[in-house]
């Protein structure tokens, strides 16, 4: 299954963002790379409700886009570590500002704050 586009024929720069970025997944993936690179057993262990196969194509998304890094050693057994691009790190204020925006207009709710590295 390939990915899923919003049809974008005026190019407008939201869509085209949302065609990034959007998704259940994507955000949380960036947030979790905040702090630093991390291995795939990692994110699959702080997204325990994902599946391989979707982490797997969120992750090849992400790094197509240009907003993660893909970063395999020589070693054995292999290893990948996954982090931020600069544009990926761009994105942190972003998510920032829509996790305050969710505090702030959801009062009712009693939300942990998120640890999103320090701006």
């Amino acid at each position: 299954m390939g990915r899923k586009i919003i049809d974008n024929p005026n190019l407008c720069s939201l869509v085209h963002a949302m065609n990034i970025i959007g998704g259940k997944w994507k955000p949380i993936i960036i947030y979790l790379l905040a702090n630093g690179s991390l291995r795939f057993g990692k994110l699959l262990l702080f997204t325990p409700t994902i599946s391989k196969k979707v982490l797997t194509d969120q992750l090849r998304e992400l790094e197509e886009d240009g907003i993660i890094i893909r970063q395999k050693f020589a070693e054995i057994p292999p290893r990948v570590e996954y982090s931020l691009s600069e544009k990926g790190e761009a994105l942190l204020p972003i998510l920032k500002s829509l996790s305050d925006w969710t505090f702030e207009a959801y009062k009712e709710i009693e939300f942990e704050q998120c640890r999103i590295v320090s701006l």
